[in-house]
């Protein structure tokens, strides 16, 4: 297949995986089949199998790119220097329930179901080592060391799917002023840190 033709066929690709992701966010996993699916791409059913072997494996791949462009969205808010980060901290929860909360739900419906599980596994894997990398671009913008920033990110975006998922304010809340506190404290640290190399110097 030549260069231009591969593009193509991968970005139609991607076209019928974001369709197909909304359209089981909107009707459910369960009852929704290939003709269903193929008519809302406005495509046939034959041309769906071109693209997927079966139906799981269009629900397998279509959640994986998906909940992909879910993160890389979720980390274009990421803060971009110390001060920024309450506000990504208040900010981001009610933006991620509010666009995102459906393909949370439907990406859990997934991944819990057995048959899906192992993939599930495989999934979150990547996002550890995801999440790691995004630590790491932010350690040199908020002056934390991505090793603490890491663990901090997890807790951070339990907490925002936990309220996508069910809009739980309380837990949303409570997780959110401890992360708080732990910024401030960890900044405060690093500062005191810089100013007693300087004062070494």
């Amino acid at each position: 297949m030549k260069e231009r033709n591969i593009e193509e066929h991968n970005a139609k690709k991607n076209e019928l995986m974001e369709k197909c992701y909304d359209y089981y966010c909107e009707n459910g996993l369960y009852g929704t089949g290939m003709k269903e699916l193929a008519a809302h791409c406005g495509v046939s059913a034959s041309n769906l199998y071109h693209y997927f072997k079966n139906k799981d494996d269009l629900i397998i791949e279509s959640t994986a790119y998906c909940m992909e462009k879910v993160e890389d969205d979720f980390m274009m808010l990421a803060p971009e220097y110390q001060e920024d980060v309450i506000r990504f901290l208040n900010e981001t929860p009610e933006w991620t329930a509010k666009k995102h909360g459906k393909k949370y739900r439907m990406m859990y419906q997934v991944y819990t179901h057995p048959k899906y599980f192992e993939h599930g596994k495989r999934f979150f894997e990547g996002v550890n080592q995801r999440y790691t990398e995004y630590a790491k671009m932010l350690e040199a913008k908020i002056g934390i060391p991505y090793t603490t920033i890491t663990p901090l990110i997890f807790i951070y975006v339990r907490a925002c799917v936990h309220y996508a998922l069910f809009e739980d304010k309380y837990y949303l809340e409570a997780q959110i002023e401890v992360l708080k506190k732990a910024v401030r404290l960890f900044i405060a640290e690093e500062m005191s840190k810089s100013l007693q190399i300087n004062s070494q110097g």
